[in-house]
């Protein structure tokens, strides 16, 4: 059996398996109240407890169900296995959301073949949980993509200026200048913007129609690697521009009818 063979059995159940335990743990702490641990890249880029407890478990569970993998997670870390597979992990995507209460903050959980960086790297499984109103979606490579047992698709043909777009922000102030300023040049030309928080789930909702398009940069590779598959999967058009290793790569995930104008009008505007 390949590799790319035990993705649509093993290694996602594996990983939907640990994704719901560990979207419990976060739901269950939230409800306790947060508490920041520190910050990162800035002040408004934070890590709370919650954070660091849930990818602990998240490593360990994988380590007990996959000793030889590798792992890259947000909090803790990478570590180099021998089998060929990195677990890309994001514990709390949309940890600001967590840490105010918002109900959109996901656990993000991908399995990779070959290197770990998304430009070279070969997506076999994913899984992104939205633990605060139960959602699962799931992916393996070639299998399609999943909301719980639900086949999803992206939305019904649009054109662009009929088109609802997400994106999201950077944490340095400087960077989200420029993103505000390509945003006032796109959204005279489509329906609307969503700015929600969570990068996973962003593309989980192009994968599903509630959102005809999302793009962002900036993103690190625990914060698309699932949700990227996922809306691959689901038919989306998903594209990775840049390959910059300061990760200021472009994120852009649409449904077909759209992508390529909008990828067009996001290079014109300087995105």
């Amino acid at each position: 059996m390949t590799i790319s063979s035990l993705a649509s059995s093993e290694l996602l159940t594996i990983a939907r398996g640990i994704a719901i335990e560990a979207g419990e743990l976060a739901r269950a702490r939230r409800a306790q109240g947060v508490q920041v641990a520190a910050s990162k890249s800035s002040i408004e880029d934070i890590v709370t407890f919650a954070d660091r407890e849930t990818e602990s478990l998240i490593r360990s569970r994988i380590s007990d169900a996959r000793p030889n993998d590798g792992f890259v997670g947000e909090e803790s870390g990478a570590a180099t296995g021998t089998s060929g597979l990195t677990w890309i992990v994001d514990p709390i995507d949309g940890t600001v959301n967590y840490l105010y209460g918002l109900p959109h903050y996901a656990v993000s959980i991908a399995v990779v073949e070959g290197e770990p960086e998304p430009a070279s790297w070969l997506a076999l499984a994913g899984v992104v949980v939205n633990p605060a109103i139960g959602e699962v979606f799931t992916a393996a490579d070639g299998a399609g993509a999943f909301l719980g047992d639900r086949q999803i698709h992206p939305a019904s043909p649009v054109d662009l200026s009929q088109a609802l777009v997400g994106t999201g922000f950077g944490y340095n102030a400087e960077t989200r200048t420029d993103q505000a300023r390509v945003l006032a040049g796109l959204v005279s030309q489509i329906r609307d913007v969503r700015r929600m928080g969570t990068a996973s789930l962003d593309l989980c909702a192009v994968a599903c129609g509630r959102l005809d398009g999302y793009f962002e940069r900036g993103l690190k590779p625990w914060d698309h690697a699932a949700g990227a598959l996922i809306a691959r999967e689901a038919g989306a058009t998903v594209t990775l521009q840049g390959g910059a290793p300061d990760s200021r790569d472009l994120v852009l995930a649409a449904a077909p009818s759209i992508a390529d104008h909008l990828q067009r009008m996001l290079g014109e505007l300087g995105a």
